[in-house]
């Protein structure tokens, strides 16, 4: 197997016939799950089969809820032999009413037409046979598994347009609350003298030294410096397309990366002085959700 990202959604059915005509099927549905979670619907008499199709599955697969199934169907029917103390019966109790009521005793067809005096013949396998049975079944499993996963990859392909889109996305917003957080600064010191001037007047404001004017704005530019904020998400975006690239086993390790967008995105909403910037912040964290619903769906 390639390392491609795989998605946990996915089916595969493989179908055929055993060497005594039964036709069998697999079928196998996938969906997403904490963990890896197999279960397992197998005909009776057929249990010994689970083990290593459990084992075989847990080495194809990471994570997912994936139901398992197995249909038997004997093609044709068996041989018919009389069963001789049934006709024996009949044929007893046949004469003895014959007898009875004064009428002729049956015709032999009609006694062979009769439920229950052909009954189809019952022949145990042997273990050689048994064997050979199984073989064939994990056989067949094993192609399943490989259709399964090749199913799960090509949801998995498409699943990396989507996040490579949403990354795109998360990364142009990154930058226009770069763009504006670099105007902060004055537009906090404009702010800051209307502010002044609506309190003090023109005249109380010029009792203010310029140097203490450069302070005020200084400790507000410092609450709502957003720069270090931005520089994690630019990390975060760079490690979460390493891992669309890496492809297999990357879903765990997303899950916990878009934690680590929602919260650099709740800071800087929480840091923004201006309209514009928490304007950013809430597409920011609108697009962050959406990386996280389609993550939580990457093996």
């Amino acid at each position: 197997m390639t390392q491609r990202l795989c998605s946990m959604t996915g089916f595969a059915r493989e179908a055929g016939f055993l060497g005594d005509g039964t036709a069998f099927a697999w079928e196998m549905k996938s969906v997403n799950g904490r963990g890896l979670e197999l279960r397992f619907r197998l005909p009776p008499g057929l249990d010994a089969l689970e083990g290593p199709a459990r084992e075989a599955a847990a080495k194809r697969f990471k994570r997912g809820n994936v139901q398992i199934g197995l249909t038997l169907k004997q093609e044709g029917r068996a041989p018919l032999s009389p069963d001789m103390a049934a006709l024996d019966r009949m044929v007893e109790l046949a004469q003895g009413l014959a007898a009875r009521l004064g009428t002729e005793t049956p015709r032999a067809e009609a006694l062979l037409a009769l439920p229950g005096i052909f009954r189809a013949e019952q022949t145990e396998p042997s273990e050689a046979e048994e064997e050979a049975r199984r073989s064939a079944l994990l056989a067949a499993f094993q192609r399943a598994l490989a259709a399964l996963w090749e199913s799960r990859a090509a949801e998995g392909a498409r699943l990396a347009g989507i996040l490579t889109a949403l990354l795109d996305e998360i990364e142009a917003l990154c930058a226009a609350a770069a763009t504006e957080a670099a105007t902060q600064p004055a537009a906090q010191r404009a702010k800051l003298m209307e502010s002044l001037d609506a309190l003090l007047g023109e005249a109380g404001r010029a009792r203010f030294s310029e140097d203490r004017l450069v302070q005020e704005v200084a400790l507000l530019a410092a609450k709502s410096d957003v720069r270090e904020e931005l520089d994690r998400l630019g990390a975060h975006l760079a490690a979460a397309r390493a891992l669309v690239a890496e492809g297999e086993g990357a879903g765990r390790k997303l899950d916990f990366l878009v934690q680590e967008f929602v919260r650099e995105a709740n800071t800087l909403c929480s840091k923004s002085a201006s309209v514009a910037l928490t304007r950013i912040g809430l597409e920011l964290k609108a697009a962050i959700e959406r990386l996280r619903e389609q993550a939580a769906n990457v093996e």
